[in-house]
């Protein structure tokens, strides 16, 4: 069967917690965006996004999609996939473009949004995120994946224990205080960093 325009999805969440009533949304969703939901959970994997359409249930992150499935035509749904982007190693890290940045040790990581550390405080010269950026771009950097989820190239960057010190030590220009605190207490050796295509 060739794909349709919109598919009608009930939408619930999975969310954990006490047994409680949650509320059904149901709404007409665009292939293209509940192809992008899959995309989310199984990379460009054509033969599992075939397979879940037919089952016609899915679970991305505290969601549960469900809708009547059906059998997607390969070549209508080739064609879809066609149009996200693949992964290319051949992209260089652009510190201009990240827009997310997660630090990394032994037992949590800390996610930081360019965002919450591009603010400067008082009298600050320079914003974490500026200190942060030209930390990582000044060391090799490992292209890793192309994350149809966070809609955005990842990269790795390893620091090395100096870096990491330098990094840390700019934690006074953070706005926010439990961000601050957090940066201070994390023993991270290195940075996911997520660049919009």
């Amino acid at each position: 069967m060739a794909l349709p325009q919109t598919v009608r999805v009930k939408l619930s969440s999975e969310a954990a917690g006490a047994i409680t009533l949650t509320p059904v949304v149901v709404q007409e969703l665009p292939i293209r965006e509940l192809v992008e939901h899959l995309l989310g959970i199984t990379g460009k994997d054509f033969s599992r996004i075939r397979e879940i359409l037919l089952r016609g249930t899915a679970v991305s992150g505290a969601s549960r999609f469900r809708w009547a499935g059906w059998e997607a035509d390969a070549p209508s749904l080739q064609e879809l996939l066609a149009t996200f982007p693949d992964p290319d190693p051949s992209v260089a890290f652009a510190p201009e473009r990240c827009v997310r940045a997660i630090l990394r040790g032994p037992r949590q990581a800390l996610e930081i949004s360019r965002e919450a550390a591009s603010q400067k405080r008082l009298f600050q010269r320079q914003t974490f995120w500026g200190v942060l950026m030209s930390v990582v771009a000044a060391g090799p950097m490992a292209y890793r994946e192309y994350s149809y989820r966070a809609r955005a190239d990842r990269f790795t960057r390893e620091f090395g224990a100096a870096e990491a010190e330098q990094v840390r030590a700019a934690r006074g220009s953070i706005g926010f205080s439990t961000l601050r605190d957090q940066v201070g207490i994390l023993v991270f050796t290195q940075a996911d960093l997520h660049v919009p295509r």
